[in-house]
């Protein structure tokens, strides 16, 4: 369990009171969110999920909606955050996520009553989260791999993103986002040229705002 026993060996050598993993999903696609989510995995969790859970990139689709179910089964718990494609183009992609990571934190914090001054953060990267002072935090390179609290969180938020672009998917035809998730594919590509950006485009990326025609498609 090389996941587990990072994790492990982290609280028995630092001891924080409590420990959590962030990481993000769609910092990437030309389209759609970039997610984020903080997991907290109890010490009676680790080796009922070990067997599963693993970097998300890792992981087939089926495989990681299995995972998804036996952690929240064995009460690992989440916090949830989002930043959509306006707010990308906004404040750029990177300070969308932290904002994303920031929220997902405090989500995971209130929900389980800790405060921030007793929480260490494990963040995937090598950054730490922006406006999120209150904890401490440790930025963790390859993370997912490393970690079990960060890929229970790559999980978390890709199962999420994923589900919400075949929302989209479905609000906004002929683009094919339930495939190709919002990444930049040579079909979404064709797609663009086709049709225009949508709504859920991303104009701030180079491809997207090269294919906008002045009129975004509702």
């Amino acid at each position: 369990m090389p996941l587990s026993r990072f994790d492990l060996t982290l609280l028995e050598n630092r001891k924080p009171a409590f420990l959590a993993g962030v990481d993000e999903a769609g910092r990437g696609p030309l389209a759609g969110p970039v997610t984020a989510c903080a997991a907290w995995v109890p010490l009676s969790a680790h080796s009922l999920i070990s067997p599963l859970v693993n970097d998300s990139k890792k992981l087939s689709p089926a495989r990681r909606e299995r995972a998804l179910r036996l952690m929240l089964d064995s009460g690992v718990r989440f916090g949830f955050g989002f930043a959509g494609p306006r707010e990308i183009d906004s404040v750029n992609i990177l300070e969308a996520t932290f904002n994303a990571m920031g929220t997902a934190v405090r989500r995971l914090l209130s929900n389980t009553g800790v405060s921030p001054s007793r929480a260490l953060i494990l963040v995937d990267g090598n950054h730490r989260i922006k406006r999120l002072e209150a904890c401490m935090q440790e930025p963790l390179v390859d993370g997912d791999a490393r970690s079990l609290s960060i890929a229970a969180a790559s999980i978390y938020a890709k199962v999420v993103r994923d589900r919400w672009m075949g929302v989209l998917d479905r609000r906004h035809p002929g683009y094919g986002l339930a495939g190709h998730k919002g990444y930049g594919t040579a079909a979404h590509l064709e797609a663009l040229r086709r049709l225009g950006p949508s709504v859920q485009h991303r104009y701030s990326f180079a491809p997207v705002r090269n294919s906008a025609s002045g009129r975004a498609h509702e």
